[in-house]
């Protein structure tokens, strides 16, 4: 029997696991699918067509699966789609997707996500991230893996966060952030790259030494974009145990657009 508070409010037509537990005063909808394992604390709201994995751990005072915050939505049926062993502390806002994108906003496995987090929609969040207190997300921003982001980052809407990269407190970001960079500042700056990360994640030194490359091709060297990207693409032939950590770059800066640009 699932192990649901007597003031809490569950549509029959909602299917919770028979291990879920659900703290007092939470209502959840009728479109909601949760998995094994997921405990969701008091007084949290949990609507629209949401499905949530595995052994989640959601606390009290969240609003997951509201309508976004879109003057063009009008009712569409869509999504938001929560993974697996994700944190979620307090006063988090996560929106379903809308009709002019995917109309799912994803978050993936693994991600402590701090208080008052917002998620707009079409938002795209990978696994293992870390989203320090007040962060929050525009419209359409897609997060790469093992990513950080500092106390009080806003990240304008369409902006990308390649993985492994982090911000610092109270950055604010209106361009796209490569793989691997550190950030700072108000509009955020390239500061260096994410090594002490790296290193605890298990990169070896070869791995390292090839990001370092990255990182001066494209912030030490003078380069253009265009120039810097030959540079990177170079590095496979001295770096092969980094050839996927390579990749990864240049299939980053290959879909950044002139408009919206990079970190510099």
């Amino acid at each position: 029997m699932t192990l649901i508070h007597p003031t809490a409010v569950v549509a029959p037509e909602a299917e919770l696991d028979s291990t879920v537990t659900v703290g007092p005063y939470t209502v959840i909808g009728p479109h909601v699918k949760v998995g094994a394992g997921t405990t969701i604390g008091a007084h949290c709201v949990i609507e629209g067509h949401t499905t949530i994995g595995r052994d989640n751990q959601i606390f009290q005072f969240n609003s997951l699966g509201a309508i976004p915050q879109d003057k063009k939505y009008a009712g569409e049926p869509c999504e938001l789609v929560i993974g697996d062993r994700n944190t979620v502390r307090e006063f988090c806002t996560f929106n379903i997707g809308s009709p002019g994108d995917a109309g799912v906003t994803r978050v993936g496995n693994d991600n402590w996500i701090m208080a008052y987090v917002h998620l707009a929609h079409d938002c795209v969040v990978g696994n293992h991230t870390i989203f320090a207190n007040n962060s929050q997300l525009a419209g359409h921003v897609h997060v790469g893996d093992w990513v950080i982001l500092g106390g009080f980052t806003v990240v304008h809407q369409f902006v990308k966060l390649g993985a492994h990269s982090m911000t610092a407190m109270c950055s604010l970001l209106f361009a796209d952030l490569p793989p691997f960079v550190m950030c700072q500042g108000q509009p955020a700056q390239a500061r260096s790259m994410n090594f002490e990360g790296l290193r605890r994640r298990g990169f070896s030194p070869d791995r390292i030494a090839a990001v370092k490359a990255m990182h001066k091709a494209l912030y030490r060297d003078g380069l253009t974009l265009e120039q810097a990207q030959m540079q990177i693409a170079a590095l496979i032939q001295r770096h092969p145990e980094a050839a996927s950590d390579v990749a990864m770059m240049q299939a980053f800066l290959a879909q950044t657009t002139p408009q919206r640009g990079i970190v510099r």
